[in-house]
């Protein structure tokens, strides 16, 4: 089992970066996770990190709990961040004040949405919702009735379609398909998606899985990132252990 969302996460104030130690816990005690959870105290005496700021938070939070639209604007789901196995007692607004300390975060949008089947990390924001800009979200969506994930996702939608802007204005959104269902040895499905992208330098890095909506996920996500190569990373083997491309990596700021 990979362990993954357990490093820094970075923020940046008047140029200057720090990363950020939250507490992991397995995804509400699912796993053994003291070792993940030590990670980035090792991390902090490596050449690359060493000598920068990078303070413990006493709060549970994972990367792919959190969306940023680089703007003050995070996304994220009820299921998940306010789920007692997490940060248990804390309501939402304690959370949101969390956020908005550690974070810069000036406002919180929540969702109600239930996680895909085979999703362990009780709805990560990062399998379900995507900003591509501050004023374009890409998600998760289905128009197959027989579908288990139909009605949630039609739920998730109509939510996405009433949020608005700092400005007051409707996001932009851009629906991407689901694969055809992958399983495991035991029947079990795997949360196969392309809402787990990763965008880095001039690049975005797309999840695929040998699969016919594997072009139509890479067309619609290459129209909102026209200045990017747009590169699709085969990712059958990542969510054999239950995630997928952007949840078994971490970005740094750039220059590191």
């Amino acid at each position: 089992m990979i362990l993954f969302n357990t490093a820094f996460l970075s923020v940046e104030k008047d140029g200057v970066v720090t990363h950020l130690n939250f507490k992991f816990n397995g995804w509400g005690e699912k796993y053994n996770y003291a070792d993940d959870n030590a990670l980035n105290h090792k991390l902090a005496n490596t050449k690359l990190f060493k000598g920068k700021s990078h303070p413990d938070i006493d709060f549970i939070l994972e990367g792919g709990s959190i969306e940023s639209d680089g703007a003050g604007t995070l996304l994220t789901t009820r299921q998940c961040l306010l789920n007692p196995n997490r940060n248990k007692g804390l309501s939402q607004q304690e959370i949101e004040q969390v956020l908005a300390q550690h974070l810069g975060a000036k406002r919180i949008l929540w969702l109600d949405q239930p996680n895909l089947p085979g999703d362990d990390t009780d709805a990560h924001i990062d399998t379900l919702a995507r900003f591509c800009s501050p004023t374009t979200i890409a998600y998760t969506s289905c128009d197959d009735y027989n579908d288990l994930n139909y009605d949630s996702l039609k739920q998730m939608e109509l939510q996405l379609q009433a949020l608005r802007t700092p400005e007051g204005e409707a996001y932009t959104l851009v629906p991407l398909p689901l694969p055809d269902p992958i399983f495991d040895e035991d029947e079990q499905q795997l949360p196969a998606n392309y809402a787990n992208f990763l965008i880095i330098n001039h690049a975005v890095l797309v999840p695929v899985y040998g699969d016919a909506n594997d072009a139509v996920a890479l067309e619609r996500i290459g129209k909102v990132f026209p200045t990017y190569h747009i590169i699709a990373i085969p990712c059958r083997p990542l969510v054999h252990q239950y995630g997928s491309l952007h949840c078994m990596t971490m970005q740094f700021p750039e220059g590191y």
